[in-house]
C-alpha cells in the first residue's frame, strides 16, 4: 500500500510539473511574441506577478489597477483636463482614450464616450450590491472603471468613469 502511495504521489508531481511548465511557456510566448500590427499588439497579454506590479506601480496605481480600488471623487489628475491627446494605461502604456471622446460629466471622474476599438475589455461587476459593468486595459488586465449608459446621447450615449491614477495623458505633437 505504501509502495501504491509513492507511485501516485510521484504521478501527480510529474503532472502539476508538466502542466506547470506548459503555463510558463504559455505565459512566455505572450510576452514575447514579436508582433508587427497594431491590432495583434493591443491584443498581447502583459503578464506580471503581484512583486513585479508593486515594483512598477505607485501605491495608488496598484491600488486602483491590480487591487480594483477607486480614487475618491474631484481628486484626479485628468477630471478637469481638456488637452488635446491621448490617455493610456498607466501600467502598460496601451492606448485607451482621445481627448475628442472626452466630456465633462460633473461626477468627479475623467469620463469618455467611447474607449479605442480593442483596448478595453468588460466584466459585470457586483460589489458593493451593484450591477456594473467594468472597463479593464485589454493588454494588462488593469482596472479602469466602470461603463454607463448615461453619456451624451448625441454620441454613443456611453460614460466611461475613469479613474485618473488608473491613465496617464500623452500631449499631441
Amino acid at each position: 500500500m505504501k509502495n501504491i502511495f509513492i507511485i501516485l504521489a510521484a504521478f501527480s508531481f510529474v503532472s502539476c510539473t508538466s502542466q506547470n511548465s506548459d503555463k510558463i511557456k504559455e505565459t512566455t510566448l505572450k510576452t514575447t511574441k514579436k508582433t508587427e500590427t497594431k491590432k495583434d499588439t493591443m491584443s498581447l497579454k502583459i503578464v506580471k506577478t503581484d512583486a513585479e506590479w508593486k515594483a512598477l506601480l505607485t501605491p495608488e496605481e496598484y491600488a486602483v489597477l491590480r487591487e480594483k480600488g477607486t480614487e475618491r471623487p474631484y481628486t484626479g489628475e485628468y477630471d478637469k483636463h481638456f488637452e488635446k491627446g491621448m490617455y493610456v494605461c498607466a501600467a502598460c502604456e496601451n492606448p485607451l482614450f482621445t481627448s475628442d471622446t472626452k466630456f465633462d460629466s460633473h461626477c468627479g471622474w475623467p469620463s469618455f464616450d467611447q474607449a479605442i476599438k480593442g483596448s478595453t475589455t468588460y466584466h459585470k461587476d457586483t460589489s458593493f450590491g451593484m450591477i456594473r459593468t467594468e472597463v479593464m486595459c485589454a493588454k494588462c488586465d488593469g482596472h479602469l472603471g466602470h461603463v454607463f449608459d448615461d453619456g451624451p446621447k448625441e454620441t454613443t450615449g456611453q460614460r466611461y468613469c475613469t479613474n485618473s491614477v488608473s491613465i496617464k495623458f500623452i500631449p499631441s505633437k
